[in-house]
């Protein structure tokens, strides 16, 4: 048994379905989760729109603790705040949204995400996010996850021109963003057939019609 293998897919509903969107800043996260649920929104299907860390009273607490932190915090400390906001998020709002007929659950980030930013970039390796993750519901995947993948140059031009105020992890320097890249290939190669790698320096049509393509039957 390997580090990988308590991963399951979450139980949903027969007609229900669980995404997450993954992928470094300014990969176009949100405006794909926009268009993905406005595309199942038209096809009448409830749709729940989430994000990590947050979705919940007590997960935004979290993520307002640790994006506007001014102390650094240790590399643990990190994957098991996240971690815990994540189980949260699961019993609140998540399972019980799937267990519904014709619903449709988008996360902004999940695992990955935790394995990109905690086990690869700050080096505390992926197979320590993944005991982590070894318990019920922490152990529930995603169906299926979209990787939007961008350069890191690319990655610099799109913050540059959003002129938002740099958050904790929006600090970090050209190094750690490279670290993430490599983070979130990794995923894609442990998980190949949950994660779905797509080219988002493409327009953002080109992007919502690969997203769509890829979408499993019935849903697509």
């Amino acid at each position: 048994m390997n580090s990988f293998d308590h991963f399951t897919s979450a139980p949903t509903h027969s007609s229900s379905l669980f995404l997450s969107f993954e992928g470094i800043e300014g990969s176009g996260k949100s405006t794909q989760i926009e268009l993905v649920e406005q595309y199942f929104k038209d096809k009448n299907y409830q749709v729940l729109k989430l994000r990590e860390p947050g979705g919940t009273s007590f997960g935004e607490k979290l993520r307002e603790a640790i994006l506007h932190s001014e102390t650094p915090l240790s590399s643990l400390a990190e994957a098991h705040l996240f971690a815990a906001s994540r189980a949260q998020l699961l019993k609140e709002k998540i399972l019980p949204a799937l267990a519904q007929e014709n619903t449709i659950v988008i996360v902004d980030r999940y695992i990955d995400s935790s394995m990109a930013y905690q086990g690869v970039a700050r080096g505390l390796g992926s197979e320590v996010i993944a005991e982590i993750h070894r318990h019920s519901p922490l152990n529930y995947m995603p169906q299926m996850t979209f990787y939007l993948y961008i350069d890191l140059e690319t990655s610099h031009q799109r913050q540059q021109a959003r002129g938002n105020t740099k958050d904790y992890f929006e600090k970090e320097n050209h190094s750690f963003y490279q670290h993430l890249i490599e983070g979130y290939d990794h995923c894609a190669s442990v998980f190949p057939t949950r994660i779905k790698k797509i080219d988002a320096t493409q327009s953002v049509e080109q992007v919502n019609q690969a997203i769509l393509k890829e979408l499993p039957h019935p849903w697509n």
